[in-house]
């Protein structure tokens, strides 16, 4: 059975997608967990005829679907999200033979499934084909940008500096014009364009000191990626810059290393030639000495 907080982890993603992920088919109502035998789990279209084939439910949320009126019925006033989490559960608190009719509905649809998307893919043309696989690559990536800045938030990665009409709109926002946010917007829109360069300049300072706020925090947000080894979500002109600021610290520290090896060298070398000297004058002089006496 899996552990609570795995199956709690995404009721609130489930909460938000129920309404989508509902069938037009009759809900079945039950008052409790009857037996496998009793069970009638919930059926969902997994075609459309004006569209590919919807993948089909998980054993889970037929269940949800399931429960879903008899749980509404008994707490009227009760909300999306604890609704959700009361039924999952409940769900949790099943027996896996409980469970299993509801898991052998979707396998089965599941098959259904394959066969339905073999079958829709076939009456592609190949330019349908290609536009299907592009709008699925867009699918994929906006997924991923919403994982990656969910990660960051989760980092602690500083939030972007706002502009000077985004300070001037949050702070006049709530007495704003109109009973909608985009109408609310629009009013706070015209009186941003009537305000006077003077009365603009107040929001143009807090923006830049926003923008050095930001800088700074970044900074230190930054370096303590690098501490922890998450190169992957630095920036990468800051990546670069370090990258050419220790190639060049590394650059000079060679260049040191090797003026000091130079004199050092030149220091060894000029003491050796003096000895040599010195050696070669007093040979010179004793073979003279010995070459005056044997004259003699």
């Amino acid at each position: 059975m899996a552990p609570f907080n795995l199956m709690t982890a995404g009721v609130s993603l489930l909460a938000k997608s129920f309404s989508v992920l509902s069938c037009s088919s009759s809900v079945a109502r039950c008052t409790s967990v009857l037996p496998a035998a009793y069970i009638n789990p919930v059926k969902c279209l997994t075609s459309q005829a004006s569209g590919p084939p919807k993948k089909p439910l998980n054993g889970f949320m037929r269940y949800v679907q399931q429960q879903k009126p008899l749980v509404t019925r008994q707490n009227p006033e009760i909300k999306l999200l604890d609704l959700v989490k009361k039924i999952a559960q409940q769900w949790r608190m099943m027996s896996p033979e409980q469970k299993q009719p509801y898991q052998d509905a979707f396998f089965k649809a599941k098959d259904q499934f394959k066969v339905d998307l073999e079958r829709y893919q076939a009456q592609l043309t190949p330019a349908q084909l290609q536009q299907q696989a592009l709008e699925k690559r867009q699918r994929l990536n906006k997924r991923r940008a919403i994982r990656k800045k969910r990660e960051l938030n989760s980092l602690g990665k500083p939030k972007r500096p706002r502009s000077a009409f985004n300070i001037f709109m949050s702070e006049h926002f709530e007495e704003a014009r109109g009973l909608t946010t985009p109408a609310k917007m629009k009013s706070l829109l015209e009186d941003w364009n009537n305000l006077f360069s003077h009365q603009k300049q107040v929001y143009t300072q807090l923006a830049e000191d926003d923008k050095i706020r930001y800088k700074n925090e970044m900074k230190s947000w930054e370096d303590h990626m690098l501490e922890i080894g998450r190169e992957d979500v630095i920036r990468e002109q800051t990546l670069s810059a370090k990258k050419k600021a220790t190639a060049k610290s590394t650059a000079a520290k060679k260049g040191t290393a090797k003026a000091k090896a130079k004199v050092v060298k030149k220091a060894t070398g000029g003491g050796k030639s003096e000895t040599t000297r010195k050696t070669s004058k007093s040979t010179s002089t004793k073979t003279a000495s010995q070459r005056s006496t044997k004259k003699s």
